[in-house]
C-alpha cells in the first residue's frame, strides 16, 4: 500500500484496535496470478506474542484451498469520506478522500480438528453476539456438527502490518476543524466515525 510518511501509522496497538473495531475485512489470495478475494468477519487476537486473524470460509468457497499455499492479504478499510475543497483556505484546491486502512500480510493455517473448529465458532460468537452463546449451546449436537462440516476454519499469522491514516494531516488546523464539523453533521455514520478519528489526531497532536 502506498503510504506517504505523514499518513503512516506504525503503532501496533492502534492498528489492532482499529482492526478489532472494523473486523469485517477482505482476504485476498493469488491463484495463477489472479487475485481471489472474499469478505469475512475476523477475530483478531494476540497469542504468544503473535498477531492472529481467525475466520472461516463456506466449504463451497474454494479460496480456502489457497490459504496455506502462500501469503494472504487481509484488508481492513473503514471509515472513509469525501472531502470538499470548500473547506480549504486556498482557491487552488481540489477534492480528495479521507480514510483509514490496515493491510495485514501473513501465512495461513487450515484448522481441521473438530475441537479447534468449535473454538473458532465460539470465538466468533463471543466477539459478535456473546448473548447468542446460550442458544448456540442449546442446539442439538448433530445440528452443530453438520454446520461445522460445512465450513473451513483458518488462521493467519501476521508477518507484516501496514497502517495508513489519511486524515488531512497536510492541512491547517482550521481546515481540519472545518472538515471535522462537516463530517460530524453528516447523516452517514462512517463519516461521523471518521470525524472522531480526525479529532483524536488533533487532540493527540496538541498534547505533543
Amino acid at each position: 500500500m502506498y503510504i506517504p510518511a505523514i499518513n503512516l501509522e506504525k503503532d501496533e496497538d492502534v492498528l489492532l484496535s482499529f482492526m478489532q473495531r472494523y473486523s469485517f475485512a477482505t482476504i485476498v489470495n493469488s491463484q495463477q496470478d489472479k487475485p481471489i478475494a472474499t469478505p469475512l468477519p475476523f477475530v483478531i487476537t494476540r497469542k504468544n506474542n503473535e498477531l492472529l486473524l481467525i475466520s472461516h470460509f463456506a466449504k463451497a468457497n474454494k479460496q480456502w484451498k489457497l490459504i496455506d499455499q502462500g501469503v494472504s492479504l487481509v484488508i481492513f478499510a473503514e471509515p472513509h469520506g469525501y472531502v470538499s475543497p470548500s473547506h480549504y483556505e486556498s482557491m487552488l484546491s481540489v477534492p480528495t478522500w479521507n480514510y483509514i486502512a490496515v493491510h495485514a500480510y501473513g501465512t495461513g493455517r487450515l484448522i481441521s480438528e473438530p475441537d479447534e473448529i468449535n473454538q473458532v465458532l465460539e470465538q466468533t460468537i463471543g466477539q459478535f453476539e456473546e448473548a447468542y452463546m446460550l442458544q448456540w449451546n442449546s442446539l442439538p449436537e448433530d445440528f452443530r456438527k453438520k454446520l461445522a462440516q460445512g465450513i473451513v476454519a483458518f488462521e493467519i499469522k501476521v508477518t507484516e502490518l501496514q497502517g495508513k491514516k489519511k486524515l488531512s494531516q497536510n492541512k491547517t488546523v482550521s481546515e481540519q476543524r472545518s472538515i471535522i464539523a462537516a463530517f460530524l453533521d453528516s447523516p452517514d455514520s462512517t463519516e461521523r466515525d471518521l470525524a472522531g478519528y480526525m479529532q483524536d489526531h488533533l487532540d493527540h497532536k496538541s498534547t505533543l
